[in-house]
């Protein structure tokens, strides 16, 4: 069972590393996006690494805009492009950590090797506040002078927004696990329907949505687990899920997620050394 980690970074290279470092396995890859907004030169000596490769296409991503759908197709292209035979596609962040160890995580997937976990709700039925996302016009992808007038006045005269090829909306988190069949499927139906990829350049957060809808309006409904394996604490209602500390620890290890966000290692470094000792211990 092959595991491709595509990891979207931004900040922080030496957790980076700790993050690469706890998922080693021998069938274990790692594809780095990092953000165009910061110096690849930061990040550059992780390129040395055995099995770690660096997307040379990278996004500048900004928060809600559709490059971040375009930094995590960059992956995906990187992978499919990569000559090796990945059956899992991994999607992390920089600011995660795995609940499980390495060992764990390749077994649980070699178990359910035809599966595809990923969080989706409907819309409008069970996410409603996320129906203006697409009903609306949002140009946060876009940067020229006016936008914020041109994108009011777009709503105000032009009619609500339909999704394109008859897709029924869903989604929630962006971040998942899917097979590398799902990936090729996912390039080859953006790459057949441009109106799609045009109709996500003008929509709110799309990343939160793209993927899942894709699948959920395909032969791979029948694929999906209602469950991306991770665990966010979102019990504050902020615009972020809380950023993990040593209090959290117990839950941590008495969840059944694969995966956990958000960690700091500059202000909470400590529970990486508490994770670390208690997965190891019981693997």
């Amino acid at each position: 069972m092959k595991i491709a980690h595509l990891i979207l970074a931004h900040s922080q290279p030496a957790q980076l590393e700790r993050l690469i470092d706890s998922l080693q396995h021998e069938n274990a890859y790692f594809f780095i996006h990092i953000d165009r907004k910061v110096k690849s030169s930061h990040f550059s000596f992780l390129a040395s690494r055995n099995r770690v490769f660096l997307i040379s296409n990278r996004e500048r991503v900004r928060w809600g805009a559709y490059s971040m759908v375009q930094a995590t197709l960059n992956g995906f292209l990187a992978i499919a492009g990569s000559g090796i035979a990945i059956d899992v596609v991994n999607l992390l962040s920089g600011s995660d950590y795995p609940l499980k160890s390495a060992e764990e995580i390749h077994d649980f997937f070699a178990k359910n090797p035809d599966k595809n976990f990923m969080e989706y709700r409907f819309i409008p039925e069970e996410w409603k506040e996320a129906e203006t996302r697409f009903t609306e016009y949002h140009l946060t992808n876009y940067h020229f002078r006016g936008k914020t007038m041109l994108q009011r006045w777009m709503n105000k005269f032009f009619p609500a927004r339909k999704m394109p090829d008859l897709l029924v909306p869903v989604g929630k988190s962006q971040w998942l696990s899917i097979t590398m069949e799902a990936v090729q499927f996912i390039l080859n139906y953006l790459d057949e329907h441009p109106e799609v990829v045009r109709f996500f350049k003008l929509t709110w957060a799309p990343d939160e949505i793209i993927f899942q809808t894709i699948l959920y309006n395909s032969t791979f409904r029948s694929k999906l687990i209602n469950n991306n394996l991770r665990y966010i604490d979102w019990s504050a209602g902020n615009a972020s899920p809380k950023t993990l500390d040593y209090e959290d620890v117990d839950k941590l290890l008495a969840s059944r997620a694969l995966f956990a966000r958000k960690f700091d290692m500059a202000r909470h470094p400590e529970i990486f050394d508490m994770l670390d000792k208690r997965i190891h211990s019981h693997s």
